[in-house]
């Protein structure tokens, strides 16, 4: 029995073996370098959220004398459902995929007993949008040894379309929701590709597309003018993606296309829109905005373009930190981004 503290009450989670009984699901032999070795310990477990799957968790591994931050993914469910035998292959997914710097990883999984779970690595503040919000009440100005600039956008963003260049060219996989909630920030501004589970549901596919559902909690405004119109998504839609987070980035977190309501006119209104240029963004950092956002998906940039562009010009990047003058009013933020509460 596992209890999961969320610091108001105990969550039970109880695996009870003779309902549900941890059989031999195929990739078990595959993730068995993965499983968690039996000297390792997991503490101070909280509850988190709920997923698809089962509850996500925060808590401490300890390993060897080390403890070391981590996330949870845990399922709850039957062993012998069809849900188990694909969260034994989301195990298998990111076991395989997850093998790059700027890739969250999988540490950890225990799939051969119950209950089944995936152990991530996480990185401190966390989630990339949350940070940029936080820059604008100067929330992190005494926490880190420089300041967010614009030539730190360009080092976040090289490492986001190194990541996501890296799942392209390396597992062909599009990742299906690019933005910077979708990224984690640690130390020195290392950031990390998170959120893969539009690439997961892209690999179960059979045409290797981003589902509908998956689409549908997509944001209007982070979608590309063909994945709107239902056309096939390819890498470009994601590059797309990533000038909406270049946006993002520059403005600490605002909603993009703040003229337009996410509404059923938003294609018909975003094909007459011209892109304003932020406060604070230079030039060739606008040009690159502009030329993920290209209405033809062919006109935009490769990743590789996308990370040359950035090295090139990262030496006239202005190096004053960042300010916005509004806070970030989180019920004003979601209807003008159109985010589901």
């Amino acid at each position: 029995m596992a209890v999961i503290k969320d610091g108001s009450m105990d969550v039970q989670v109880t695996c009870n073996v003779s309902s549900l009984e941890c059989g031999p699901l195929s990739g078990h032999h595959v993730l068995s370098s993965c499983e968690i070795p039996s000297h390792c310990m997991l503490e101070e477990v909280e509850f988190l959220k709920n997923g698809r799957y089962g509850t996500t968790c925060k808590g401490q591994l300890k390993q060897d004398g080390v403890t070391t931050a981590v996330r949870i993914k845990m399922f709850r469910g039957h062993s012998s459902s069809p849900e188990a035998a694909e969260f034994v292959e989301l195990a298998l997914f990111y076991s395989a995929v997850c093998k790059q710097d700027n890739v969250l990883r999988m540490l950890y999984c225990q799939t051969l007993r119950c209950p089944m779970y995936l152990v991530f690595e996480t990185i401190t503040p966390g989630n990339l949008l949350h940070f940029l919000w936080r820059l604008r009440e100067g929330g992190y100005e005494k926490s880190h040894e420089e300041c967010f600039s614009e030539r730190s956008v360009y080092l976040v963003a090289k490492q986001v379309a190194t990541g996501l260049d890296y799942l392209l060219s390396e597992h062909r996989l599009l990742h299906g929701y690019v933005a910077a909630r979708s990224m984690l920030i640690g130390s020195g501004f290392l950031v990390k590709v998170s959120s893969l589970s539009s690439a997961f549901e892209s690999r179960q596919s059979e045409k290797g597309t981003v589902g509908k559902e998956r689409t549908a909690r997509v944001p209007l405004k982070w979608q590309a003018p063909e994945r709107l119109f239902r056309l096939s998504v390819t890498f470009q839609s994601d590059v797309w993606s990533f000038g909406i987070l270049l946006y993002e980035l520059i403005t600490l977190g605002a909603p993009p296309f703040p003229e337009l309501e996410p509404s059923e006119t938003f294609l018909h209104d975003l094909l007459n829109y011209k892109l304003k240029r932020p406060p604070d963004c230079g030039g060739a950092l606008f040009d690159l905005i502009k030329y993920c956002c290209m209405w033809n998906f062919k006109d935009r940039p490769a990743y590789s373009a996308i990370v040359k562009l950035l090295e090139s010009y990262v030496h006239l990047a202005d190096t004053k930190p960042l300010s916005a003058t509004e806070h970030i009013n989180i019920s004003h933020y979601r209807r003008s981004a159109g985010v589901p509460p």
